[in-house]
């Protein structure tokens, strides 16, 4: 997943340096649902977890005013670099969402943070894995965003996260109207597994998340709104 060269470029023209997670079909299939949703110019929005900053610059591009988080320094770096390259502005924070952000007003939160289902029950604190490992059931990052999301986006705003099937997209909906917001599963997609998946078969079979022989993972991308004045819906793709 990550480059072992100083720096690579992807095919969107970013770069990444090392350790920093690649766009790969997670990041595409949310930034398509990025692109369907109405972002009036101006519009005030976050990205969590913003990895070589690809969708913080598909916002920038249309005019938003875009906050990028990330908690690897590496991360925070590579998007200032991307920034720079496309000649887009970005402000970008150093750290976890929840303790550096403290107040809310976006009108859009989009995420594709670590859901990789792990071993080990917290997830690293340093490595490239950071970027995917989110404890035993892939929601350690998941549930936090769910929880904070009310607070971060203004009435009528919107909330867009990846994740995999694997971590239960029923779960992330329930979570999502539980603290007040309307949310759905707008895009779907199944993509074969990777190499961190495969390293853990055995273990994904044994805890009942993966079956036998299982080759592919769907991605989902779950669209919640906080209630308030009516906002345009998604345009049709």
């Amino acid at each position: 997943m990550a480059s072992t060269a100083l720096t690579r470029t992807l095919p969107a023209g970013l770069i990444a340096l090392p350790g920093v997670y690649q766009p790969q079909g997670d990041t595409r299939l949310i930034g398509e649902a990025l692109a369907r949703e109405p972002l009036a110019p101006g519009a005030a929005v976050l990205e969590i977890g913003t990895g070589t900053g690809a969708l913080a610059l598909q916002a920038a591009r249309r005019g938003a005013r875009v906050t990028a988080v990330d908690v690897s320094w590496g991360a925070v770096v590579t998007a200032r670099l991307n920034a720079i390259r496309q000649r887009l502005p970005l402000r970008l924070i150093h750290g976890d969402f929840a303790s550096v952000l403290r107040h809310g007003g976006f009108d859009l939160i989009v995420s594709n943070p670590p859901y990789v289902p792990a071993p080990e029950n917290e997830p690293p604190v340093r490595g490239a894995e950071r970027a995917w490992d989110a404890g035993h059931d892939g929601r350690a990052i998941i549930d936090r965003i769910c929880a904070r999301a009310p607070t971060l986006l203004r009435p009528g705003g919107v909330l867009l996260m990846v994740h995999s099937g694997m971590c239960g997209a029923q779960d992330t909906l329930d979570r999502l109207t539980t603290v007040g917001l309307t949310a759905q599963i707008t895009a779907h997609k199944l993509v074969p597994w990777g190499p961190v998946l495969r390293s853990r078969r055995t273990w994904l079979e044994q805890r009942g998340l993966a079956g036998k022989a299982e080759e592919l993972e769907e991605l989902v991308v779950i669209r919640a709104q906080h209630p308030g004045m009516v906002r345009t819906q998604p345009c049709a793709g």
